[in-house]
């Protein structure tokens, strides 16, 4: 039998919202798989699949970059020991030279590149290390460029970074104030929603099954006809979407409208099919 420690069983509840006693048993019935303790949970009804690890382990500053004309978008996570020393000076400098680094590689900054030990990232961590004496690491970037119009937007003092990537936007149309205020306004949703996917369509059918097969379990003992169990099992994925696709939520400036409704306000008005590329969230920690 694997041996669950206090510190997976208190991960798991940051992530689930579960109890402390349920998440040791998900996990011991798991074997200590988090992914498997977590379905089990969602199957026996104790979390929901909106749960998120809201806490944080580990402490740091999403750094940002933007081109002038919003063609290229930088995030990348630093992380430390002590939110003392993530707002240093030496820190911040820490952060404004890997996010130059990434600029420099260009089209050649990938993981590989970022975790090289002696690649210029790493060289530049292990320096600044030395200096303040407090572990850190940079385990993670998104890098936009060329493909669209790019926003971003920077929440509590730097621990969570949103960018997001619009087609259909014309050099023309990149001067306008509706551009911007329309990728500011989703980059806040999805600061705020924590979004999944752009689309229905984004969403992969493996993660749909998953997510029918947990409703179909959770109704199991409800003794109700096939044909009324499918149409639960098709409103709980409604919820679903409405949760982890950005176009299917409530949108947070005016819950009657929906971001898919707010997104088809500005096309029409701009005069273009505008539509969400891609996006990305990042919140410091989370990965820990």
């Amino acid at each position: 039998m694997t041996a669950i420690t206090a510190e997976q069983v208190k991960k798991l509840r940051e992530q689930t919202g579960a109890g402390m006693m349920d998440c040791k048993t998900a996990l011991t019935d798991a074997q200590g798989n988090f992914e498997q303790a977590t379905t089990l949970l969602r199957t026996r009804g104790l979390a929901s699949a909106a749960k998120k690890a809201g806490r944080t382990t580990t402490e740091g500053l999403i750094g940002h970059r933007l081109s002038a004309d919003r063609s290229t978008g930088v995030l990348v996570e630093v992380n430390c020991e002590s939110d003392f020393v993530a707002r240093t000076d030496d820190f911040q400098g820490l952060v404004d030279a890997v996010l130059t680094e990434i600029d420099k590689a260009g089209d050649a900054a990938n993981e590989a590149w970022l975790k090289d030990p002696n690649g210029p990232v790493q060289r530049r961590v292990a320096a600044t290390i030395a200096k303040l004496r407090e572990n850190m690491g940079v385990p993670r970037f998104v890098r936009y460029a060329g493909k669209g119009y790019v926003g971003q937007y920077i929440h509590l003092g730097g621990k969570i970074g949103v960018q997001v990537e619009l087609n259909g936007v014309t050099p023309a149309l990149a001067e306008r104030p509706e551009v911007e205020s329309l990728v500011k306004d989703l980059a806040m949703q999805i600061a705020a929603q924590s979004p999944q996917y752009v689309s229905r369509e984004t969403v992969p059918a493996a993660v749909i099954d998953k997510e029918r097969s947990i409703y179909r379990a959770q109704l199991e003992s409800s003794r109700k006809p096939a044909h009324i169990l499918d149409k639960i099992v098709e409103g709980k994925l409604e919820s679903f979407y409405q949760q982890a696709v950005l176009v299917d939520q409530a949108f947070i400036r005016d819950d009657k409208m929906t971001v898919k409704t707010v997104i088809a306000a500005a096309a029409k008005a701009l005069g273009a099919p505008i539509t969400v590329a891609r996006f990305a969230r990042l919140r410091v920690g989370e990965t820990a």
